[in-house]
C-alpha cells in the first residue's frame, strides 16, 4: 500500500490551535504530515524560522507522523523534492478561499501533479489568525485558549523582551 504523505506550509509565526486542529484531524486523511514552515525574507517574524520550527517540533514531539522542516522558494519545489504530491490548506473563511484558490491554481499550473487539500478548522478557531494572536498579546491580552500552553508562554517572553530592547 502506498502511503499517504501531505504537506501542511505556512509561516507558523506563532503555530496557533487552529493550526494544530488542521495538523491533527489531517492525520485521520493522511499517514504523515511535513509541517513546512516558510523563511521569507521580505516578511519580519516575531519569531526565526529557527524558533518556530522548534516550537512546532516540540508540540508534536513523539509523533513520528509529523515531521516539521523549513523551507524557502516555492513550495511546489519543496513538495517535489519531499516526493510529496498532495498540500494542505486551511479555509478559515470566505475571504481566505479567493487567496487560495489563486495560490492553488497557480501551483496546479506550474506542478499538475501537486493537488492541493482544503480543510476547514473547528468552528471554535474560524476566526483565528497568527496575527491576530500577536496583536492580542503584545496589547496585553491572554492568548491562551488560542495557541498552546509551551507557545503563549513563549509569546509573553518574546514581547516582553521586545519591549525590553526598546526601552533601552
Amino acid at each position: 500500500m502506498m502511503e499517504r504523505r501531505a504537506i501542511y506550509p505556512g509561516s507558523f509565526d506563532p503555530v496557533t490551535n487552529g493550526h494544530v486542529d488542521i495538523i491533527e484531524r489531517g492525520l485521520r486523511v493522511f499517514d504523515e504530515i511535513v509541517v513546512a514552515v516558510l523563511e521569507n525574507p521580505k516578511k519580519a517574524p516575531l519569531f526565526s524560522t529557527k524558533e518556530r520550527v522548534i516550537m512546532i517540533r516540540d508540540l508534536f514531539s513523539g509523533q513520528e507522523n509529523i515531521s516539521v522542516r523549513s523551507f524557502r522558494g516555492l513550495l511546489v519545489d519543496f513538495a517535489r523534492n519531499q516526493k510529496i504530491r498532495v498540500v494542505i490548506r486551511g479555509l478559515r473563511a470566505i475571504s481566505d478561499f479567493e487567496y487560495e484558490l489563486q495560490m492553488a491554481l497557480m501551483n496546479r499550473n506550474l506542478a499538475p501533479d501537486v493537488e492541493t487539500f482544503f480543510m476547514m478548522p473547528n468552528v471554535k478557531y474560524s476566526f483565528l489568525s497568527s496575527n491576530l494572536v500577536k496583536e492580542m498579546v503584545t496589547l496585553g491580552g491572554s492568548v491562551d485558549e488560542f495557541v498552546p500552553e509551551p507557545v503563549a508562554r513563549k509569546l509573553r517572553d518574546k514581547i516582553t523582551e521586545s519591549r525590553k530592547s526598546k526601552s533601552k
